[in-house]
């Protein structure tokens, strides 16, 4: 991210030339949805330092857990308070690191306490069924886009990212080459079912890529989104449906069938063995309750 990228992000004149730049260099060290996250993040507590007139560079601890406090008055999840502290924590700490600062007020800012198991919503094996049936109703994008996330647990981002040209042949597994979080590059077998909805859905095209909006062009996050939910309606479903939800499905259906922890943690490439876990409690807090 340039520094002139940062300054109308940023702009203002209770911040100097030296926080905007340390802004741009933060931010500059990371790239694609996690740059995008961490730049709102920083934005929302820019614009809490700029309502109260504090410099980034003269917030103090203090300061910090009060904007905590403010999310938590506004209804954020503690999840979502604890990103966004933990940002504001890098964002220290690369002031530390490059000498801009001695000393990051926000190395002992408490954070909220997270609760580890998986609140989001759940679809069960008929559901995700009548959402691939309906979707194959709906054409050969939408089936392919619907298979990709319930039945190889892509993120959103990286199925809509697929190029044909990522797709190939491995051992005698049709295979799609899908760049992940962090810079990864990773090469995923494809379920015989999603291979095929894939073939029909590029049809005679040889590059590009594999999903196009109305215009021709690649379909985005949002796009797909509306897709899921449209399918979601289309299948019956009453419930709030997005593309995660269908990643959810994959992962906890994968558990199911006794796929060890290890295999779906890679699988649905979690940095964190904790993040798997939370879908492993969520689904074994109903099968083992003492009722």
């Amino acid at each position: 991210m340039t520094y002139s990228t940062t300054l109308t992000l940023f702009s203002d004149d209770v911040f100097s030339d030296a926080e905007l730049r340390t802004l741009a260099g933060f931010l500059g060290g990371y790239s694609g949805l996690t740059r995008d996250a961490y730049a709102l993040d920083l934005r929302q507590f820019a614009q809490w330092c700029h309502d109260r007139r504090i410099g980034l560079f003269a917030v103090t601890r203090g300061d910090i857990e009060a904007f905590a406090r403010n999310l938590e008055n506004l209804g954020r999840a503690r999840a979502t308070i604890s990103r966004r502290l933990c940002t504001v924590t890098c964002l220290y700490r690369y002031a530390v690191e490059e000498g801009l600062l001695d000393r990051s007020p926000a190395v002992h800012v408490r954070r909220p306490r997270l609760d580890y198991e998986s609140n989001a919503t759940g679809l069960d094996r008929n559901e995700v069924g009548a959402m691939l049936v309906a979707a194959g109703l709906a054409g050969a994008r939408d089936r392919a886009l619907i298979s990709l996330l319930a039945l190889n647990g892509l993120r959103v981002s990286e199925a809509v990212g697929a190029d044909i040209e990522q797709l190939g042949v491995e051992r005698g597994h049709r295979t799609l080459l899908i760049h992940r979080e962090g810079g990864k590059t990773v090469t995923i077998p494809l379920a015989p079912r999603t291979a095929r909805a894939v073939d029909l859905a590029v049809g005679e095209r040889c590059n590009g890529p594999i999903f196009c909006d109305r215009t021709g062009g690649r379909l985005d996050r949002h796009g797909a989104a509306r897709v899921v939910r449209r399918i979601a309606r289309q299948a019956g479903i009453v419930k709030r449906v997005g593309p995660h939800t269908l990643r959810h499905a994959f992962i906890t259906a994968a558990l199911d069938a006794g796929v060890p922890l290890s295999d779906v943690q890679e699988a649905a490439s979690h940095a964190d063995p904790r993040t798997t876990m939370r879908y492993d409690r969520a689904r074994v807090s109903l099968d083992r309750h003492a009722t």
